[in-house]
């Protein structure tokens, strides 16, 4: 069986569970991260040598950094379907997935770790206008790439709208107070209704 090292409320983490969940692949999670541990015990890091999470082991072959799981699992179990097998079309999907950890996550981190991980009297309340205003901006232009579209890549949900799902969760239960975009707004209420996401991904944050 997938064995799945990481915290269930991990975002990178929920990529992974996410997908599983969608395609009925079996998992075993394994707690690590955090309150948990483990990462930086000599056994995982002979697994994973930058003692993050999520990390795999799919019947011996092991696998970090979230985006390259995902890809890696939906292309052996659900090619065709959550992973595009036109090459065009999954360009695209990775295009968003990578957009998601390089643009969308960092304009939000400071503002997630300033509000759920700091104490009030230690936040800095700059940092956390400047990460909105960041924030807001990439939605924007997610919302614009989101017009005429139900997912990600147009009417197919796929290994794109899974790889975004999860941040934006936080974004959405952090800062629920962002600028209303209608394509982005409905696109996540698309999401957020599927029975995966609700069983995985609409965790606690902590």
């Amino acid at each position: 069986m997938l064995k799945i090292w990481g915290r269930a409320n991990s975002s990178n983490v929920k990529k992974v569970t996410w997908l599983c969940e969608e395609i009925g692949l079996p998992y075993e999670r394994i707690d690590a991260g955090l309150n948990f541990g483990v990462v930086n015990t000599p056994e995982y890091r002979k697994l994973n040598p930058n003692g993050l999470v999520p990390t795999i082991d799919d019947e011996g072959f092991i696998l970090w950094e979230s985006n390259s799981i995902v890809r890696y699992l939906a292309a052996k179990r659900a090619a065709g379907t959550i992973c595009p097998t036109d090459l065009k079309v999954r360009a695209d999907a990775e295009r968003w997935m990578d957009w998601s950890s390089t643009t969308l996550a960092p304009s939000f981190i400071p503002v997630f770790l300033a509000l759920v991980r700091t104490p009030p009297e230690k936040r800095n309340l700059q940092a956390i206008e400047e990460g909105k205003k960041k924030t807001d901006d990439v939605l924007g232009r997610l919302d614009g790439a989101l017009a005429g579209r139900k997912f990600i890549l147009g009417d197919h949900f796929s290994m794109a709208d899974i790889a975004l799902g999860p941040v934006v969760y936080l974004v959405q239960n952090v800062y629920p107070e962002h600028p209303k975009f209608a394509n982005f707004d409905a696109w996540y209420a698309r999401i957020s209704e599927r029975p995966a996401f609700k069983k995985v991904v609409a965790l606690p944050i902590g």
